[in-house]
């Protein structure tokens, strides 16, 4: 198993610099690592530096709180693009999960769906605020919606990726989509682990050692 492939190298600091954007580029062209993942403000300047490598540009989108409406998610997946991201990882509408409006939640997710085309896109649902019965029905949503991955955490909540919860997707998702556990996962064992119980995308802002 070469770790670094399953890495979404990290940073989604509010204090995030040029500077430190540069480094995390700089390092996971040493490492090969699947992709860096960076706010959407740096997406062109990653992009340039990661040109003559296979490491991918992600960016996140509604993030972290996920409640900006549907029509600034869409905006901000076009300029995301425009600006060289080919992964987008969205925050779900979590209040509107919880009020039970699934429709809104599917159609959001199939709206950026839908402006990403082929282009992957990731489902944040925030596991940290969810009851495991939300857990397994967003990803229902997600899969319905036809989202490529479903994600555990933003890393800003009061807890990230469980081994449970990554089988517990695992387990709703299948083989039809993809989990990407993220948060707190600061170490190769820890990493591991996860990818042993289903996931295929590691999201983690240090060098796992």
């Amino acid at each position: 198993m070469k770790l670094e492939k399953y890495l979404d190298y990290t940073i989604l600091k509010p204090a995030a610099t040029k500077a430190d954007v540069e480094n995390l580029c700089k390092k996971a062209i040493q490492l090969d690592t699947a992709s860096v993942c960076i706010n959407p403000c740096y997406v062109a300047y990653a992009k340039e530096l990661l040109q003559d490598s296979n490491v991918k540009v992600c960016t996140v989108i509604g993030f972290p709180l996920g409640a900006t409406d549907t029509q600034t998610k869409c905006f901000e997946t076009r300029q995301a693009i425009a600006n060289g991201a080919t992964e987008l990882d969205m925050v779900i509408n979590v209040g509107a999960l919880k009020d039970k409006n699934y429709d809104y939640v599917k159609n959001e997710i199939a709206a950026l769906k839908e402006v990403c085309k082929d282009l992957v896109l990731k489902v944040i649902i925030e596991t940290c605020l969810l009851t495991d019965e939300e857990k397994i029905k967003v990803c229902e949503l997600a899969l319905e919606a036809g989202a490529d991955f479903v994600k555990t955490s933003t890393g800003f909540g009061s807890y990230g990726a469980t081994i449970e919860d990554v089988k517990l997707m695992k387990s709703v998702v299948k083989e039809k989509a993809s989990v990407k556990a993220s948060g707190g996962i600061r170490d190769s064992k820890t990493a591991k682990a996860m990818i042993d119980a289903g996931a295929s995308r590691i999201g983690t802002s240090g060098l796992l050692d």
